[in-house]
């Protein structure tokens, strides 16, 4: 971005289906990844067409791309196309149909075996692993693969949706991928081509004033923001022949108690058992 004055904005309407009226009004650099993020929108039907081959290979490279703590590069990422074990994990996720609809099901992993083997082998310790930063960092080298690689799938005009579900039933999960101790599965990854005859939609996100601090944390901005943001909301649900119930109300009602946690408030000592010390 040598010449500040070839900026322009995105293609038109992609700002304003992110942010509505708060939409940004200095310019912005438009290219085909920033493009291709700002049209993100998490896709839940799938069609039945199969991925075009290179696919899966192409997604994980720019997961390997990634950042990663280090080069510890903690984590791994199972593939799963099986129907029947689609299935399965759908069953311990909620039992959402978007895992038994997609072709491909990714299953990023928080994995420090590696380095457990590594140091087995080389007659070394391990002894970091046993603590709750090793743990923090496996979990962000994960998130940061995932994302790459849902870049990447978007980029290819594929249809992508993230399952935090996953972490309902960590035990059984890892008994079904046959994890090792010292991993677990952080969350999936649905991947495939988007049934056009159920479109999905760019949700709107809270004003960048809302998020975007300069120098030091200031929440000043935050209540009228987020009012800004309910109405949006409001907006894009009706649109969406959803429940009109804003944002705030939501948002709540899934922080209110354990109860919104879907049996993973217990997730600390679930991974203890599996082997991750977060001492």
């Amino acid at each position: 971005m040598s010449d500040p004055s070839s900026l322009h904005t995105p293609p038109p309407g992609a700002l304003q289906a992110r942010y509505g009226n708060d939409a940004p009004r200095a310019p912005v650099p438009s290219t085909a990844v920033l493009d291709a993020m700002l049209a993100h929108r998490t896709v839940r039907a799938f069609d039945s067409r199969p991925l075009p081959a290179g696919t899966l290979e192409a997604m994980v490279a720019a997961a390997q791309s990634a950042p990663t703590s280090s080069n510890l590069q903690t984590w791994s990422v199972i593939a799963v196309k099986d129907a029947d074990r689609r299935d399965r994990l759908s069953k311990l996720s909620g039992n959402q149909a978007q895992i038994r609809e997609c072709p491909l099901l990714l299953v990023f992993l928080a994995d420090l075996s590696r380095i457990d083997r590594l140091a087995e082998r080389k007659g070394e310790p391990a002894g970091a692993n046993r603590y709750m930063e090793m743990f923090l960092v496996s979990a962000i080298d994960a998130a940061l693969a995932a994302q790459n690689a849902l870049v990447a799938a978007e980029a290819m005009g594929l249809g992508t949706c993230y399952i935090g579900a996953m972490r309902n039933h960590p035990e059984d999960v890892a008994r079904e991928l046959n994890l090792p101790a010292d991993v677990g599965a952080v969350f999936g990854l649905c991947v495939g081509w988007p049934d056009a005859t159920r479109p999905a939609s760019v949700k709107p996100r809270l004003p960048q004033e809302a998020v975007l601090f300069h120098e030091r944390y200031d929440a000043a901005a935050e209540v009228s923001a987020i009012e800004r943001y309910e109405s949006e909301m409001r907006t894009f649900q009706v649109s969406q022949r959803i429940a009109e119930v804003g944002w705030s109300k939501t948002v709540l009602a899934r922080s209110k108690g354990i109860e919104g946690l879907s049996g993973r408030h217990v997730l600390k000592q679930t991974l203890k058992r599996m082997g991750f010390g977060l001492e």
